[in-house]
């Protein structure tokens, strides 16, 4: 079994370490340490309110003696690039024998002293943004798909978007349904070991590459889920997001929201949440008919009353299934998708 040591220096927390932090939700077995020494001594528990005892160490150094097999890069700063810092941290790793696995869009492999060292060392330098060698051109195909798509999106970077498309997976998958699990991005592609990089990719193939991974799909599949990226009301990342959907088409969406979250990472304001999810069904009206099955909002600052308060302003106000999958019931967003699956049969 891989044991993982999770490198995001001053950047551990329940945003900015958004690879790591899913790892330490979803394969908390596989987690032996986090590198962070502005967090040193405390545990993931007391960081993000998950994870348990796994330890928050200030270097590799003192991580070795839980005797990773792995140097998980856990952080995603805007960019995807790496500081010196985390280049010593990757040193060491490499030292003592561990493989590493980055999500930067500076690959290790292209990096002449990292990739030497490694040679020496026989151990092996994963990039998962590294986008496919042979681009794909879009072709349309989704006219003519025997299963229907579910698009995760949001009202901005980092409202859970991942996590979201995770858990609907997961929880439908317990009810007996063929679900595949499309990743976009380092964190999905990491966990499902399928998917596309999708901001790696250049613009004029990104739509081609997600209908080139939902070519591949069985058609058998009883409902695909696509993880999402960026947000369409974001100027630094709505380039993505338009790809996603002109890639995917979805017959279906989810919206995911931060509610107490009034400016976007580039500090603009936030539309109208009503506003927004109209926006992406206009966009996808000269294609084909979608509309959107719930909203799930991040609610993980707020307290559980507070918490509740939103939600249930939400369902009067949308009158859709509204909830926080990770921490309130989940059924009638779950019921929302299966009836909506039916019904696309």
């Amino acid at each position: 079994m891989p044991r993982y040591v999770i490198l995001a220096h001053n950047s551990f927390d329940y945003i900015y370490s958004k690879t790591g932090n899913m790892l330490i939700r979803y394969r908390p077995e596989n987690i032996c340490a986090v590198i962070d020494s502005s967090q040193s001594g405390k545990t993931a528990e007391d960081v993000l309110g998950w994870g348990g005892s796994i330890p928050c160490v200030a270097n590799f150094m003192e991580a070795k003696k839980f005797r990773p097999t792995h140097l998980v890069i856990g952080s995603a700063p805007q960019g995807g690039a790496l500081d010196r810092k985390s280049f010593i941290e990757i040193d060491d790793a490499i030292e003592h024998g561990c493989d590493i696995i980055s999500g930067m869009h500076s690959f290790l492999n292209d990096n002449p002293s990292i990739l030497k060292k490694s040679k020496a060392k026989n151990i092996s330098l994963v990039d998962l943004r590294k986008p496919p060698e042979k681009p794909h051109f879009p072709k349309g195909t989704w006219k003519d798909r025997k299963f229907p798509v579910l698009l995760v999106v949001g009202s901005d970077c980092d409202t859970g978007k991942m996590t979201t498309a995770w858990e609907i997976a997961e929880l439908l998958k317990i009810n007996n349904w063929n679900i595949e699990f499309l990743g976009t991005g380092q964190t999905g592609i990491l966990l499902s070991g399928n998917g596309v990089p999708i901001d790696a990719v250049t613009s004029d193939f990104m739509a081609g590459e997600i209908e080139h991974c939902l070519d591949k799909i069985s058609d058998d599949t009883d409902l695909v889920i696509v993880e999402g990226q960026g947000a369409i009301n974001n100027m630094f990342y709505s380039g993505v997001t338009l790809g996603l959907i002109h890639g995917c088409m979805p017959d279906f969406l989810i919206m995911t929201h931060e509610p107490y979250r009034e400016l976007d990472v580039s500090d603009h304001p936030i539309p109208e949440l009503k506003e927004l999810m109209n926006l992406h069904l206009d966009i996808l009206k000269p294609f084909k008919t979608s509309k959107f099955l719930g909203i799930n909002l991040l609610t993980l600052k707020l307290e559980s009353d507070i918490a509740l308060k939103h939600i249930d302003d939400a369902k009067n106000n949308f009158g859709l299934p509204v909830t926080d999958l990770v921490r309130f019931d989940n059924n009638e967003m779950i019921q929302s998708i299966e009836t909506a699956m039916q019904e696309w049969k």
